[in-house]
């Protein structure tokens, strides 16, 4: 898969979830490294005004593989509502992906899509 297909992918999805008109404003980006790697940046306002904020690292020779990613979704003040991301903890962790939840509390999580993301904002908002 090349990256440009990737990133439509992506603006597929938030162009499908736009519908819902609970989406007001969003942000993507792409910084090309070759045609299969690079790094996706992107946003998403909610009517809420809660922001999902995500930075995905790509590597896409042979399949879909993030390198590193977070998916950071905070409510309007900036208080957390869930990231999830691949960075090393300390103390270390052995879980390669994690979320994190308001309180300090960290759970081993696979590394989710954008549409997962949504479904679990969606969930939230409706």
């Amino acid at each position: 898969m090349l990256l440009t297909e990737y990133l439509s992918n992506l603006v597929k999805v938030i162009d499908d979830y736009s519908k819902t008109n609970l989406i007001t404003d969003s942000a993507l980006s792409a910084d090309y490294r070759t045609e299969k790697t690079g790094i996706v940046k992107g946003s998403v306002t909610f009517a809420d005004n809660s922001i999902p904020v995500f930075t995905e690292y790509l590597d896409l020779k042979y399949k879909i593989e993030k390198l590193n990613y977070s998916f950071h979704y905070q409510k309007q003040d900036g208080s957390l509502i869930f990231r999830y991301d691949n960075a090393r903890h300390k103390p270390p962790s052995d879980a390669y992906g994690h979320k994190h939840l308001p309180a300090g509390k960290v759970f081993a999580a696979e590394p989710p899509s954008l549409k997962d993301i949504f479904t679990e904002i969606m969930d939230s908002l409706l």
